[in-house]
Order: C-alpha cells, then sequence, then structure tokens
C-alpha cells in the first residue's frame, strides 16, 4: 500500500511541481515559505476566494475600511473579510490576541492604525505588537509623485524599505532608579541582513540602480554601526546596484532639499518612520500612498503613515487613497493582478486626470466624492473574476 502511494505520488506530485507556471506572493510567502523561487499555480481559497483579516482601528479607519469594501463589493473582487475590531482603551490583550489569531489563520490583512491608549506599562502597542508577534520584519513604503498634485518636489520615485520589529521599537523600557528611565534600542545581526538584502533584492528585482543605508552610526557606534557593517557586506554581493550611506540628519536635509537623488533606502525602524513622514509630506500628504508589511508567513497592508486621523474622523474629509491603495497592494499580493489593476487604473484617473481632491490635497471634494468617482470608472470595465491561469 505504501509503495503504490509512493508510485501515486511521483505520478502525480512530481509533474505538478516541474510545471512551468505562476504563483501569487501570497502563495509562496504562506502555503511555500521555504519554495520562494517555486512557480506554481495558486490553490483555490474557499471556492476561488481569499478570507483577509480587516482590522479597522481607530480615528478615520473604520470609514476608510467601508470604502474598501464597498470598492470591492462593486468591483466583484473575490475576497472576504474577517473584521476584528481592537478596542483602544482596553486594559487587556484579549483583542490583539484574537486578532493575531486570525492573521494566522488567513495569512493576509488590511489595516487602519489601531491606537493604544492605556500609559500601563503592561498593556502593548497593538501595531508593534502585531508587527512583532507575526515577525513582519520589513516594511516597504513606495512613495511616488502624483501629476495632478501640487508638491515640493515633481518626478518623485523613492522606496523606503524599513526594518520593522527592533531599533527603538522593542518596547524594552525600565526605571533604573528613581527618575531615570533607561530605553534600549535592539539591533541584531540576522534582522539587519534581513532587512538589507530584502532592499537588495528589491532594488535586483525592479531595476532600481542604488540603495542608500541610513544611520547614526556616527553617534550610535555599536548598535547604528552594526546595521551600517551589514548593509555593506550584503552590498558586496550585489556589485550591479550601487551602494551608499547617509546619517539621518542629514537624509531629512536632503530629502527637503533633493529627493531625486534617492532610489531605495535601507532604515532601521525609527529612522524609516522618520524619513517615510517627511518624505509623504513632499508630495501629497499622509493621505496617499500604502504600507507593505511583510514576514516570512504573513503580510499586513495599511496606509503609509500609520496616521490615526482622529480629528477628522467623521467629518467626510479623510482621504482614501492610501487606503484604496494598500487595498490594491493587498491583491497584487494575493494574485488578484486584473482587479488590482482596475482599482489602480480608476485611482488614477480619479486623482490625476478627473482633478478629485480632499481638503489635505489642496480640493473641496469629499471622501464619498473620491469613492464614487472611483466606482464610475470602475464601472466601465469588466471585472469579473479572471483566473490565475489567464496570466500565464
Amino acid at each position: 500500500m505504501a509503495l503504490r502511494l509512493f508510485r501515486m505520488s511521483q505520478d502525480v506530485v512530481t509533474p505538478l511541481i516541474k510545471r512551468n507556471c505562476t504563483v501569487s506572493a501570497f502563495e509562496l510567502q504562506h502555503k511555500n515559505p521555504v519554495q520562494r523561487k517555486v512557480e506554481q499555480i495558486p490553490k483555490a481559497q474557499y471556492g476561488g476566494r481569499h478570507t483577509v483579516t480587516m482590522l479597522p482601528g481607530g480615528g478615520i479607519g473604520p470609514e476608510l475600511m467601508s470604502y474598501v469594501r464597498e470598492v470591492f463589493r462593486f468591483a466583484g473582487v473575490p475576497v472576504d473579510f474577517e473584521i476584528v475590531d481592537i478596542d483602544p482603551a482596553s486594559e487587556g490583550n484579549d483583542d490583539l490576541e484574537y486578532a493575531i489569531t486570525s492573521i494566522k489563520r488567513n495569512g493576509v490583512a488590511i489595516k487602519g492604525n489601531i491606537e493604544t491608549k492605556s500609559e500601563a506599562t503592561g498593556i502593548l502597542s497593538r501595531n508593534v505588537a502585531l508587527r512583532n508577534e507575526l515577525d513582519l520584519f520589513v516594511n516597504v513604503l513606495h512613495c511616488k509623485s502624483f501629476n495632478a498634485i501640487p508638491a515640493h518636489h515633481q518626478n518623485v520615485d523613492v522606496v523606503i524599505v524599513r526594518q520593522n520589529t527592533e531599533g527603538e521599537y522593542a518596547m524594552l523600557e525600565h526605571e533604573s532608579v528613581r527618575g531615570v528611565v533607561e530605553s534600549m534600542k535592539v539591533v541584531t545581526i540576522e534582522n539587519a541582513a534581513r532587512v538589507a538584502r530584502f532592499a537588495f533584492e528589491f532594488a535586483k528585482n525592479n531595476n532600481r540602480k542604488k540603495v542608500t543605508t541610513i544611520h547614526k552610526a556616527n553617534i550610535m557606534k555599536l548598535a547604528d554601526g552594526l546595521f551600517l557593517k551589514v548593509a555593506r557586506d550584503i552590498a558586496k554581493e550585489y556589485p550591479d546596484i550601487q551602494h551608499n550611506d547617509m546619517i539621518i540628519d542629514n537624509c531629512c536635509m536632503q530629502l527637503v532639499s533633493n529627493p531625486h537623488q534617492f532610489d531605495v533606502m535601507n532604515t532601521t525602524n525609527l529612522y524609516g518612520s522618520i524619513t517615510s513622514n517627511v518624505l509623504c509630506g513632499l508630495v501629497g500628504g499622509a493621505g496617499l500612498f500604502s504600507g507593505r508589511n511583510y514576514g516570512d508567513h504573513y503580510a499586513v497592508f495599511e496606509p503609509g503613515t500609520r496616521n490615526t486621523g482622529t480629528a477628522i474622523a467623521g467629518k467626510n474629509v479623510a482621504n482614501p487613497v492610501a487606503m484604496l491603495n494598500a487595498a490594491v497592494d493587498m491583491l497584487y499580493h494575493l494574485g488578484h493582478r486584473y482587479h488590482a489593476d482596475c482599482i489602480s487604473d480608476a485611482l488614477h484617473k480619479t486623482i490625476d486626470i478627473d482633478g478629485i481632491h480632499t481638503p489635505d490635497l489642496g480640493g473641496n471634494n469629499t471622501s464619498t466624492d473620491i469613492v464614487q468617482n472611483v466606482l464610475k470608472h470602475l464601472a466601465e470595465k469588466r471585472t469579473y473574476w479572471f483566473p490565475a491561469y489567464a496570466y500565464i
């Protein structure tokens, strides 16, 4: 019996493994985390649909998520959402633990910024805890200019690759003596190498020419010195990609004065947060760009600058583009490229051609104006489900 099963596996499984066909990033990352270079047809998820964890978060998060669901429903996107609300005022971590369990079950999530209002030392920052527990070691922000949006600089096209689980966000603090608090910054060779290699692989696979490592090794000679040394060592494996480094102080000034000198930026956790906000502010603001968080097994998509937007919640003025772009990135990751292309094209036409802009972009339109215009463009397309083999 065992011999027959072995022979059957040789006859059936081996040809499938050798078949030359495409696979979604979700399959590579979640189903076959070790076989990253193997290309296979993605397996159907619950009748051809994927289930994704949705974490609305606080502030403008819930209303932006409602726009995502509206657009997906209108376009017939084969994605179902498992909505998990996390109470920002909770003194416990039960909501957070359930959210993590849901993401581990589904493999992919889309989220707003989750507030942590409690200042009790035992209550973890929800956002940081999610990234640490799921080992989402890298955050990717692609900041590219929109032609129709007035900005300090045009034709900016920079990718920030940010270490996502260490550095100043390690949440390791203590009061050594009364009135003296110490906060630890953690940098490890393993995670510095992971993010550096990700940055160089990203540059290689996307025809980028240069990687710039951002640091403060002149002051933090051990911590940032290690991060910089690892980046330089990894750079030797990619002779076709230029590598340089820049101190974070100077980097911020250079971003403001001449952002075109940057291509891919390799940063520690805190420096990535700083440069992301500076760069987004230069080319349009927080409401445009998405952020992608990747680990070996899970992926979480969110607005790039991770702002809660509490002051404008419920006023119908929040810019939904960043969250919709996060949803588009999620669709590409899942392999639903046709729907992703349709929604991305509708967003481009809405912002760059029709000039529908919310107040943060200098316009007078509302959040629903943008969403309705996106739906208008989607109505002109055939947004039914394309099976994966249609792209081969």
